[in-house]
């Protein structure tokens, strides 16, 4: 069992930044592929970035403005975001998954953190 949990959200203006974290529990971390997904409001869920076999895939609509990373040594997954815009406003998902499938997909993973709120306003 996996627990996820997210932090980093909040009201940001458009143009700005924030960083988000999502900390796993467990002794395994480093063998699950992590990724962010979001819901925008009224929305299905939505993929924006994982990290897999040492690389970085992302949505089309963040790349050059999201960075996805990982720390092992901490359980710790982050995403950064820059250059924020209105239509990045979601609550944002930490996703892991222990076994192979469409990295794309919600169904391809096991756990999911809570979310945390993100908002740009214009």
């Amino acid at each position: 069992q996996v627990q996820l949990v997210e932090s980093g959200g909040g009201l940001v203006q458009a143009g700005g930044s924030l960083r988000l974290s999502c900390t796993a529990s467990g002794r395994t971390f480093s063998t699950y592929g992590m990724a962010w997904f979001r819901q925008p409001p009224g929305k299905e869920r939505e993929f924006v970035a994982t990290w897999r076999s040492g690389s970085a895939s992302y949505t089309d609509s963040v790349k050059g403005r999201f960075t996805i990373s990982r720390n092992n040594a901490k359980n710790t997954v982050y995403l950064q975001m820059n250059s924020l815009k209105p239509e990045d406003t979601a609550a944002y998902y930490c996703a892991a998954r222990s076994g192979p499938g469409d990295y794309s997909s919600r169904l391809s993973y096991d756990y999911w953190g809570q979310g945390t709120q993100v908002t740009v306003s214009s």
